[in-house]
C-alpha cells in the first residue's frame, strides 16, 4: 500500500527527467456554479505562497499546498495548517520537491481522488529556489554552471507549465480557472549575481502569455504577478538585499515596503468571476513603486 504524500513529513529533493512542455486539453469542464473551489499553492510554507494560502482560506477556498521543508521548518508548516483549518476549510500540504516528475504526478493523482473535476479554481506558482552566481566570475569555479542554470529555470519557471499540464489533463481545472505566477522586476532588469533567477522570471512571464493563449478557449486565464520589493526569506538571500529594501522604502509612494499580505489580498480579488477578460498580463502589485524614479532623501 502506498502512503499518501500528504502523510509524509519529509521527502528529500528529487529531480528526475524533465518532460517536454506540451499540453493537449480536449475537454472543457465548467463548475462555475458549483460551490466546490480549491486553490493549489506551489511554495505554500513561506513568503507569497504562505500569505496566499491564508488569504484564500479566509475567502472560503480549500487549500492544497506544496512545499519543501526539512525538520527545522515543519513546526512553522504545522502552524500554517492549523490557522487555515481554523477558517473551516480543508487543508492538505505535500512536503515534496515540486520539480520532481514522479512526486508531481503523485500529488495531482492524490488531489484528483479528493475533489470534483474543475474544482481547482486557482493555481499559484511561488517557487523561489535558484542559484545566485555571476555568469562570468574572475574565478571560473565561482561562475554559473550549466546544471545550476538548468535547475534554476526548471524550478522557478518551467514547473509552472508542468503543473498546469497535470491539472488540465486530469480535468482538475476548467472554466473559470485562474493561474498566477510570482515574477519580479528581475524579469527585465539586471541585478548582480541574479542572472539565472532573472532569466527564470522572464521565462515565467513568457510561459504565462503562452498559457493564456492556449487555455483561453477553455475559460482559464494566466497572469504574472510582479510584487514590489518585499522582505521575504527569498529576498534576504540576494546579495545587496538591505540596499534594495532601503531604496524601495524611499521610492514607494506609500513610504513602506510591499508586504506578502498586500499581494495575497490582490490575488484573491483578481480570482473573482468578473476578471475572466484579464489574461496574459504582468500585473504590478507594488503600491506604485515601479513607476517612481529616484527619490531624494529628506533632511
Amino acid at each position: 500500500m502506498t502512503t499518501p504524500l500528504s502523510e509524509i513529513t519529509f521527502v528529500p529533493g528529487q529531480t528526475g527527467a524533465w518532460p517536454v512542455a506540451a499540453a493537449v486539453y480536449s475537454g472543457r469542464i465548467d463548475l462555475s456554479d458549483s460551490g466546490a473551489k480549491s486553490a493549489l499553492i506551489l511554495g505554500a510554507s513561506s513568503g507569497f505562497g504562505e500569505a496566499a494560502a491564508r488569504e484564500f482560506a479566509k475567502a472560503g477556498y480549500d487549500i492544497f499546498g506544496v512545499h519543501l521543508d526539512r525538520r527545522a521548518g515543519l513546526a512553522h508548516v504545522a502552524e500554517i495548517r492549523a490557522e487555515i483549518e481554523a477558517e473551516d476549510v480543508k487543508v492538505v500540504f505535500f512536503n515534496i520537491n515540486a520539480a520532481s516528475v514522479e512526486k508531481r504526478d503523485q500529488v495531482l493523482d492524490e488531489i484528483a481522488d479528493q475533489v470534483e473535476p474543475g474544482s481547482i479554481r486557482v493555481l499559484l506558482h511561488s517557487l523561489a529556489f535558484g542559484t545566485l552566481r555571476p555568469f562570468v566570475a574572475q574565478d571560473p569555479a565561482a561562475s554559473m554552471t550549466m546544471e545550476q542554470m538548468d535547475m534554476t529555470l526548471t524550478v522557478m519557471a518551467h514547473t509552472l507549465v508542468y503543473w498546469t499540464q497535470g491539472l488540465v489533463r486530469r480535468e482538475l481545472m476548467g472554466q473559470g480557472g485562474r493561474i498566477y505566477a510570482m515574477t519580479s522586476s528581475g524579469g527585465d532588469r539586471v541585478i548582480p549575481s541574479y542572472g539565472a533567477v532573472s532569466a527564470a522570471k522572464a521565462s515565467l512571464e513568457s510561459h504565462c502569455r503562452q498559457l493564456a493563449l492556449e487555455l483561453a478557449p477553455h475559460g482559464i486565464t494566466a497572469n504574472s504577478i510582479r510584487a514590489g520589493v518585499t522582505d521575504t526569506p527569498a529576498l534576504r538571500k540576494i546579495p545587496g538585499a538591505e540596499h534594495m529594501i532601503e531604496e524601495a522604502r524611499q521610492q514607494n509612494p506609500y513610504g513602506r515596503l510591499t508586504t506578502t499580505q498586500d499581494v495575497a489580498r490582490c490575488i484573491v480579488a483578481l480570482a473573482a468571476d468578473g476578471t475572466a477578460w484579464m489574461t496574459g498580463n504582468v500585473i504590478r502589485v507594488d503600491g506604485g513603486e515601479d513607476f517612481v524614479g529616484s527619490m531624494p532623501t529628506s533632511g
